[in-house]
């Protein structure tokens, strides 16, 4: 481990500009799927089942590909989709 004449590791200057750049992904898929969840909220809302059904199932992957990549936890996105299709199932009756 080399170290600068600043006194800081550089393994440590190199984890750091990793760290932005996770934090920056992450933001963004999480805002994403954020999104997806809000417009599924909006078509429940105006009663319109195909577009819900549509959305919640992008909805739906989005929180599996996020779970998969570790961004949330497995059950945190287990629990988002189940939250989903009770709400698409409450205006397919």
């Amino acid at each position: 481990m080399a170290k600068l004449k600043t006194g800081r590791h550089t393994s440590a200057l190199k984890e750091a500009r990793k760290a932005v750049k996770r934090a920056a992904r992450n933001t963004s898929i999480m805002s994403d799927i954020k999104t997806s969840i809000k417009k599924v909220a909006a078509f429940v809302e105006k009663k319109d089942v195909k577009a819900a059904s549509e959305e919640a199932r992008k909805a739906s992957s989005k929180l599996d590909k996020a779970a998969k990549k570790h961004i949330i936890h497995r059950k945190n996105a287990s629990n988002h989709k189940s939250k989903l299709h009770k709400k698409l199932s409450s205006i397919q009756k």
